[in-house]
């Protein structure tokens, strides 16, 4: 990859490095006046996957069952866990995972029939594991409301993740299912430098306006916490008591936090973006993980594979209990009731 070349407005990733199982490489002319590259429009792509739920088989993830209404995510976070996933559908880990976005245009209606199912033991379900689920698109498609519906029908338990303030158009549905104990949402944030968050996740919502949905959702009654994630060692670290306050402030009452990882292509996608927006501080990020991963930019050991390991993370650990502790953060555990769902009924063509 090439360190060298120029952001695109609006988008984390600069290129489309060649896709680890297929060896292709697709990359964009540059524009002969301006030296840039054209700007990378959004494509919608249908997906018709038969299961709408993902099982998973990960020991250190704390659920069983996840629901993602798309796959790839417009918000563009360079650092983003889940690029190497859009490989697996033939597209790159770079442009194409915040271009190139799959669309279950019937999530809701293959909720509603899980549900529906006898099989079904009502348990929490997670949204998302892979994308955000309120992602720009997600505010005309209202796939991701259509499913909270479902759930608030059911009463279902869920709890949702996201970085986007968008989540508060759903508080009718995230309302309904408090009254019944069955949601916590959690926001991500990983910085409270507006100009920061631009450029390193470029359509998320700023900073402020995620403390202000911690602080709606909140209000409306709704178990809120904030995942301060990732931690980007050497870039971000320093941070991680201010936000913690400030979400604090804002309502939370769980804090949770994971440090980088940079899985297959996203390592060569976050050194090119380092090059381009802090090569000074470059370096010393990258020897910093090192530090946390044992020499490596990436281990994939489960239990250690979202804190790491070492003095480094030692002490980052440590500091996020005490702080957490100090704050009244996490003083008991989140139980989210299933004992008030209910078997939504599916009706069936009749065809006589």
């Amino acid at each position: 990859m090439d360190d060298n070349k120029n952001p695109i407005r609006g988008r984390g990733a600069s290129d489309n490095p060649a896709n680890r199982f297929e060896g292709k490489y697709t990359d964009y002319d540059l524009d002969e006046e301006t030296g840039q590259k054209p700007s990378q429009d959004t494509k919608l792509i249908r997906d018709d996957t038969k299961e709408i739920l993902s099982k998973n088989k990960s020991p250190d993830i704390p659920f069983t069952y996840g629901l993602n209404p798309y796959r790839g995510c417009e918000h563009g976070c360079i650092y983003c866990y889940a690029r190497p996933t859009h490989e697996f559908l033939g597209f790159s880990a770079g442009l194409d995972f915040e271009s190139r976005i799959m669309v279950k245009y019937d999530a809701p209606q293959k909720l509603r029939k899980k549900f529906a199912e006898k099989s079904w033991m009502p348990q929490p379900i997670v949204m998302s594991g892979v994308t955000d689920p309120y992602q720009p698109i997600e505010r005309n498609l209202e796939i991701t409301r259509g499913c909270l519906e479902v759930f608030a029908e059911s009463r279902n338990p869920v709890g949702v993740i996201t970085k986007n303030y968008l989540v508060t158009r759903d508080l009718d549905f995230l309302s309904e299912l408090a009254e019944y104990n069955a949601v916590h949402v959690t926001l991500s944030i990983t910085t409270l430098d507006r100009e920061l968050a631009r450029v390193m996740e470029p359509r998320t919502s700023q900073p402020n306006r995620r403390l202000k949905a911690i602080q709606e959702l909140s209000d409306a009654g709704v178990s809120v916490g904030v995942n301060v994630a990732p931690i980007i060692p050497g870039l971000t670290d320093h941070e991680c008591v201010e936000i913690l306050k400030a979400a604090r402030d804002a309502g939370a009452i769980r804090a949770g936090y994971t440090i980088l990882r940079l899985p297959h292509g996203v390592k060569d996608l976050f050194k090119e973006w380092l090059q381009q927006h802090f090569p000074d501080r470059k370096e010393k990020v990258l020897n910093r993980i090192r530090e946390m991963r044992n020499g490596k930019l990436y281990e994939s050991e489960f239990g250690s594979r979202f804190r790491g390991k070492g003095e480094f993370a030692d002490q980052i650990r440590e500091m996020f209990k005490i702080q957490s502790k100090k704050l009244g953060f996490n003083k008991k555990e989140i139980t989210i009731s299933r004992s008030n769902f209910r078997r939504p009924e599916v009706g069936q063509l009749n065809l006589f």
